[in-house]
């Protein structure tokens, strides 16, 4: 057989691979208890071979659980030990450090066998609801406050169930039928990927990933490789100030570019805050590294190899690279800016090619739900809502409006939220005049007006950013709006930590937009007039910000 053949002979497999994750993933989706996992898609799924590099991922998932979850096998491989692993075994842990960056997310693994041997591993994650302790929020002071502390270890033995395993879950979770089922679909999406594998090579003749893993491998890490040959070598540097929690936060990146790749170093970030919003290196390696290949290898599959030259460093203790037992309960709102640090440094190498800062991290809402004196009836709930505010605006395009950059999680539907517990929305709505002026126009936040049902309260965990630091345009494009947090009679609330919504008051949340692109007076009129006619902007924003006089008033 010609090279040219077995090239498309081993091309066809790999994306068969591919589509055998994203079965995995889709399978998951169908059978997940939690609506940030069935409805939002806050999940991952991959196959590993036998040392535990990725080969390849489902398309459908998070890039803060696809690139931690590289990693994270390779210490499954390592605490059970290899002369523990059996067929049958089904793995688990939510340790922020070997896993995702912090308790709510479980990381299940499970080895596959085909003839007698091992051949490989499935592995998935998804974010349960709930996970004990202080709730998913902000405000402990040390990770043993923040919920249940999962090491790895074994879920089932040879398919054999660990009870005592599930029973220490059962009781010290709110939720709890919500997040066993969680765990039992996370298995089972393995499993489902393990069927598929195994299909997949009785069809193509095989007994094992080694050749095809040997030929992703190498072909991802080459292809990644020919993108720096064409890159302007330096070093380029960026910095950006958030919110923070109680005081504001810098982040520091410097970026070496070389033959071999890129070092991206956080050094200069600010050290460990004492509540939850620290970030384990992994995480902020996984957002690192999603920023820059969407921009130098944004064609090339996601696996250890392709994403090998892309190094990550940080100085021990910073808030970018926290220890145990910092509180990382929301990692993910610091850790969502890192794409947005790390592009504003590549803007300097390939100028034209990288967006305007956006609201990036996402404003998720946790409400603890419950029942007044007056309503006995009434039942408990914990929910989670995921919200965007809008994307700062690209090199050739206006940015997208209320729209998770980078984390890509998909907006919840109002009736799924109000479907799992006592709670309404009584207006979910784009932002007017929220997106940041520029030749390209930043996407817009969002406006989220919610409510207890009658006869009820509600606690809810703030973990919003960009309330005091808005998104950045660039090249001379305005910053977006900042975002607000408040209730119906004017109350103003903190951007972060557990806060009350007593009963018959409704939560306000205007959502952060994203920075504009290019001089706002190079913007086209005819796109001025359309954002007018649609809402986007009003005429005095459209006079402000972009010098626009009506027709009408020029006669």
């Amino acid at each position: 057989m010609s090279n040219n053949l077995i090239d498309i002979q081993m091309q066809v497999m790999w994306n068969r691979l591919v589509s055998v994750v994203e079965e995995q993933a889709l399978t998951l989706i169908r059978t997940a208890f939690s609506t940030s996992v069935r409805e939002a898609g806050d999940l991952s799924a991959g196959v590993f071979d036998r040392e535990g590099r990725m080969l390849a991922q489902a398309v459908t998932g998070t890039p803060g659980h696809v690139n931690t979850m590289a990693e994270a096998v390779v210490h499954f491989i390592n605490d059970i030990g290899i002369d523990h692993i059996f067929e049958g075994d089904v793995y688990v842990t939510n340790d922020p450090w070997k896993g995702t960056g912090h308790l709510h997310d479980i990381t299940i693994v499970s080895p596959s066998y085909y003839k007698g041997k091992l051949i490989g591993y499935f592995a998935s994650t998804a974010h349960v609801v709930d996970i004990g302790g202080r709730g998913f929020g902000p405000d402990a002071r040390e990770v043993y406050e923040e919920g249940l502390f999962i090491p790895v270890m074994k879920l089932f033995e040879r398919g054999k169930v660990n009870k005592d395993l599930i029973n220490i879950i059962r009781n010290n979770v709110r939720e709890n039928d919500r997040v066993i089922g969680d765990f039992y679909a996370l298995s089972g999406c393995n499993e489902t990927g393990h069927l598929r594998l195994v299909d997949m090579l009785r069809e193509f003749n095989l007994d094992n990933l080694d050749v095809i893993g040997a030929f992703i491998l190498m072909h991802s890490k080459q292809a990644t490789l020919d993108r720096f040959k064409t890159l302007p070598h330096g070093t380029y540097s960026n910095r950006m100030v958030l919110d923070g929690y109680d005081v504001p936060v810098t982040l520091a990146v410097t970026l070496t570019v070389r033959d071999d790749g890129i070092l991206t170093d956080f050094t200069g970030t600010s050290g460990m805050s004492q509540f939850g919003i620290n970030v384990p290196l992994g995480y902020a390696k996984a957002y690192a590294c999603y920023g820059l290949k969407c921009i130098i290898a944004p064609d090339i599959p996601n696996n250890s190899a392709s994403l090998e030259p892309f190094n990550v460093i940080a100085p021990e203790g910073c808030i970018l690279n926290a220890k145990h037992p910092a509180p990382v309960s929301v990692r993910h709102v610091l850790g969502h800016f890192v794409p947005d640090l790390v592009l504003g440094a590549l803007h300097q190498c390939l100028p034209g090619h990288v967006p305007a800062e956006g609201a990036s991290a996402l404003w998720n809402l946790h409400m603890s739900v419950r029942p007044l004196p007056t309503n006995p009836k009434g039942r408990n709930a914990e929910m989670l809502m995921f919200n965007s505010g809008g994307m700062g605006a690209r090199s050739n395009l206006d940015g997208l409006s209320a729209t998770a950059f980078p984390s890509g999680v998909h907006t919840m539907p109002v009736e799924a939220t109000e479907h799992v517990g006592p709670v309404i929305v009584w207006r979910k709505e784009f932002r007017d005049g929220s997106g940041g002026a520029g030749a390209l126009r930043g996407g817009l936040g969002q406006e989220i007006e919610i409510s207890a049902a009658e006869g009820y309260e509600f606690r809810f965990s703030a973990m919003f950013d960009r309330i005091h630091y808005p998104a950045r345009g660039l090249e001379g494009g305005l910053e977006g709006a900042k975002g607000f947090v408040g209730l119906d009679d004017g109350t103003v609330l903190r951007g972060k930590g557990q806060q009350y919504v007593p009963a018959g008051r409704h939560l306000i949340l205007s959502l952060p937009g994203g920075g504009g692109y290019g001089d706002p007076h190079h913007r086209p009129q005819g796109l001025i007039e359309r954002d007018i006619r649609f809402g986007y902007i009003s005429k005095e924003q459209a006079k402000n910000d972009y010098g626009y006089i009506p027709a009408e008033e020029n006669n």
